[in-house]
């Protein structure tokens, strides 16, 4: 391929909405990506020490919502949190099965799940081979930015 056929793709990607782009043929391949890379951030949760026994609190009539436990990620597993706030598919459309499940090994590129924001859905893929542990979000919910979708174990 020749130097002005390549820089007319990268023209065409940067251009347009296309985000990447792959072209294989007898002279070679050719991968154009654009946009930032994925993070993967791991969070160890703090240890807890054993309960005091304290007078207890004064009852509020109002109901007050007891945040949702997120799963702690411990040295054995790596946590693979959202990118993004939006709303996690686990399939790619509604009568589909779910692209993972628990037990589930995965190589590194496939899709996990889908975020959807601002109407696009972003496939979010394994940065690694690996095991799906757990699946923390369930399907259709709502996510925000870096919170744990799957815990993994790295293979």
């Amino acid at each position: 391929m020749e130097l002005k056929d390549l820089k007319s793709l990268i023209k065409l990607v940067t251009e347009t909405d296309i985000t990447e782009f792959n072209l294989e043929n007898q002279d070679g391949k050719i991968h154009i990506k654009r946009g930032p890379e994925k993070e993967f951030i791991q969070v160890s949760a703090p240890q807890i020490a054993a309960p005091v026994a304290a007078a207890p609190a004064p009852v509020n009539d109002a109901k007050v919502a007891a945040p949702a436990a997120e799963p702690v990620a411990n040295e054995m597993y790596d946590a693979v949190p959202s990118p993004m706030v939006g709303t996690v598919y686990r399939k790619p459309s509604p009568d589909a099965a779910p692209f993972v499940e628990v037990g589930d090994i995965v190589e590194m590129g496939q899709t996990l799940c889908l975020v959807e924001a601002m109407k696009l859905f972003n496939e979010i893929e394994a940065e690694f081979k690996c095991k799906i542990i757990e699946i923390v979000k369930e399907d259709a919910t709502p996510v925000e930015f870096g919170e744990t979708l799957f815990l993994v174990e790295r293979l």
